[in-house]
């Protein structure tokens, strides 16, 4: 029976990726001295809080996942991450791969707030493995990945501020139900507000108790102002 090994020799950004994307660089070594013609590699990714310490500007921003910090002896439990599959080409002996993980910036999923909560530092993961190796020589036999396999490693907070903002310049992703979309279009179309920015701000001064902006003129008074469904230039939602 061929035996794997794992270890995360370390995590990077992919800065021409279509998506946000991270590549975790993973080593395999198999014991025995067969030949290993594939492995059909599964990954689950997960978030060890626990073994972290952090400031108080982040524990504040991590209160609506934790909790206060005087609880966080039990309410500091690892979070999913990502579970992603991989084909390993064959090789004997000792191979490495990038494994990519692409990555969600949206706040409503744990694991985003989580990571946008930390201001540096790094943040331990814990990679577990499974799947099928095909090895053999002079044919092939398929065993299992055992269950146990994982790797641990810890990834600089900077490496998905840098992911994020190679996608995202100055920017951040806020979803919302089609309804409220659709009131802020109206807002913005009846105060004609030439941003989402200069949208939100407006409803905060608002809210805030001051006054609304007044409705611009149009440039053409007989034309009535017909908002796009889904501007192109702005950024409302993933």
């Amino acid at each position: 029976m061929t035996d794997l090994s794992f270890a995360c020799t370390g995590v990077r950004a992919d800065r021409y990726a279509a998506a946000p994307t991270l590549l975790f660089r993973l080593r395999l070594t198999a014991t025995g001295g067969d030949r290993v013609h594939a492995v059909a590699l599964r990954c689950q990714l997960r978030i060890e809080p626990g073994r972290r310490g952090y400031r108080t500007d982040e524990a504040e921003a991590l209160s609506d996942l934790f909790g206060e910090r005087s609880r966080w002896g039990s309410t500091l439990q690892p979070l999913q991450f990502a579970q992603v599959s991989l084909v390993v080409p064959g090789f004997t002996g000792e191979t490495e791969v990038d494994l990519p993980v692409p990555c969600s910036y949206d706040l409503d999923v744990a694991a985003g707030r989580y990571f946008h909560a930390l201001r540096d530092g790094e943040v331990p993961l814990l990679l577990l493995f499974s799947g099928t190796v095909f090895a053999g020589t002079g044919g092939f036999r398929v065993e299992p990945v055992p269950w146990n396999k994982e790797a641990s490693v810890r990834m600089p907070v900077s490496v998905w501020q840098e992911m994020t903002e190679t996608h995202f310049p100055g920017c951040g992703w806020l979803r919302l139900p089609r309804e409220t979309l659709d009131a802020l279009l109206a807002y913005r179309s009846r105060h004609a507000l030439p941003s989402w920015q200069a949208t939100v701000a407006s409803l905060l001064a608002a809210a805030e108790g001051g006054e609304p902006p007044a409705p611009r003129a149009r440039l053409f008074p007989g034309v009535a102002a017909r908002p796009a469904a889904h501007p192109v230039s702005e950024r409302t939602a993933p």
